[in-house]
């Protein structure tokens, strides 16, 4: 059994790994942004997940809950769930609250963070980012940034298991009903990586889709590139990798 943190866990992909984990045993902690959301995670809590409640666009409270978890039991593994698709807390969502969970708990020693093929469409560029979300950001952009987020922490963190995955275009509220992918499959790899001793699943610094390794964005694996944004990163949150 892992104690594992989901995050964005109140529907769609992060509800489907939360449900599929707890009931293969493992001691599960869901994440809602507020508490009208958490409300509908109350069947998963009533067979045994714990709940943390934080509006990731809100700095303080992703600190505060990576402080409540590192007072509890120890994390073995976070599923970078929580993302939005469009409009001001593109940014805050999708990369500053993974960075700050990253550089903040102390325990995990497995790390997936949703991907997605759009990454591709991103620019390894640094220069204007509205990183608090003033303004709209790109979303290729900050899936780039998440994907090298996964990189860099492979490449620095020896011990660490740390993995990018793209769930594929599935039909979650996000991805929308027509949505041509396999939700099942959308879900199934981080899974995987959290929680199986599978050899493949034992790797770190991958991409992956549908349980296949594939090759990223090549910004993804440029040292330079992983060292700027973490080192931007740092200096816009005040929180050191």
């Amino acid at each position: 059994m892992r104690r594992i943190l989901v995050t964005g866990s109140a529907d769609g992909l992060g509800r489907a790994s939360a449900d599929s984990l707890l009931s293969a045993g493992h001691d599960v902690v869901v994440h809602a942004r507020n508490r009208k959301r958490a409300a509908g995670l109350a069947a998963l809590v009533d067979r045994g997940a714990h709940l943390v409640v934080a509006d990731f666009t809100d700095r303080d409270a992703v600190r505060r809950v990576a402080a409540e978890l590192n007072a509890a039991q120890p994390l073995d593994a976070v599923i970078h769930n929580a993302g939005v698709w469009s409009g001001p807390a593109v940014m805050p969502v999708n990369i500053i609250a993974p960075y700050l969970l990253t550089a903040l708990l102390r325990d995990p020693h497995r790390l997936v963070y949703l991907s997605s093929s759009s990454h591709f469409g991103g620019r390894p560029s640094l220069a204007g980012v509205d990183w608090r979300g003033d303004s709209a950001g790109s979303h290729a952009d900050s899936k780039l940034f998440v994907t090298t987020l996964a990189a860099a922490v492979a490449r620095l963190r020896p011990g660490v298991f740390s993995n990018a995955v793209d769930p594929g275009w599935v039909p979650t509220k996000m991805g929308g009903p027509g949505a041509p992918d396999d939700l099942e499959l959308g879900h199934r790899t981080q899974e995987w990586l959290v929680s199986s001793d599978d050899p493949e699943a034992l790797t770190t610094g991958g991409y992956w889709y549908h349980h296949q390794r594939q090759q990223p964005h090549r910004a993804v694996h440029d040292e330079t590139f992983q060292d700027r944004l973490l080192q931007t990163l740092a200096e816009e949150t005040g929180t050191a990798f």
